[in-house]
């Protein structure tokens, strides 16, 4: 598992290219979150990819004019599987009403 950061300018369809380059894919998306960051917009996305794949991937964001930066970092297999209570939650609260 890999996790792509990708910082656009917001400009109409940029977010929906550098996701389609994925879905074109079939590759596996275990999950992807957009934020504002700064001026710009950044992507966060988790997908199930090999070194072909990875390398084709960062050929075809930085082929999209408004993509600033493509960044990744592998993830081990431990950063899934513990599990966090949903935000707001308290573990307290869950036990209480149990």
């Amino acid at each position: 598992m890999q996790r792509f950061q990708i910082r656009y300018r917001n400009t109409q369809g940029t977010l929906m290219r550098i996701l389609n380059a994925v879905s074109r894919r079939g590759l596996d998306t275990l999950s992807v979150h957009a934020d504002a960051a700064g001026q710009e917009y950044e992507v966060t996305l988790v997908l199930e990819v090999n070194a072909k794949q990875t390398g084709q991937l960062y050929r075809e964001w930085y082929s999209i004019a408004d993509v600033v930066l493509v960044g990744s970092a592998a993830l081990q297999e431990s950063d899934w599987t513990t599990a966090h209570p949903p935000a707001g939650v308290s573990i307290q609260q869950a036990a209480a009403r149990a």
